[in-house]
């Protein structure tokens, strides 16, 4: 599991990819890629091409992530999930609360 974050030049877009298993372990990592900014970014993108598994804590981890980037008025777009992620997302009826591509 590894979580990278780069923020765009005008700082509007906060793009955090993850790789491998995406559960508590990745906790710290993930919030960390987010939280340390100096400014909130507009829109926050969630890159999951990599990501090869999710588990309660890891939606419990993006509901965290909507939160602080300002509830229903966020912008989230969560890309490139496998269709297994996509799988679980949807069950979770996470569409309702991300935008989902």
């Amino acid at each position: 599991m590894s979580i990278s974050s780069s923020i765009s030049s005008d700082g509007s877009e906060l793009t955090i990819a993850i790789r491998g298993r995406f559960d508590f372990s990745a906790h710290q990592d993930f919030r960390g890629a987010y939280e340390a900014l100096t400014s909130k970014p507009q829109t926050f993108l969630v890159d999951m091409n990599d990501t090869t598994y999710l588990d309660s804590s890891a939606l419990g981890m993006l509901l965290l992530l909507r939160d602080h980037a300002g509830g229903n008025t966020a912008s989230i777009k969560i890309l490139n999930c496998s269709p297994d992620v996509k799988k679980i997302l949807t069950i979770s009826n996470f569409e309702q609360l991300f935008t989902i591509q």
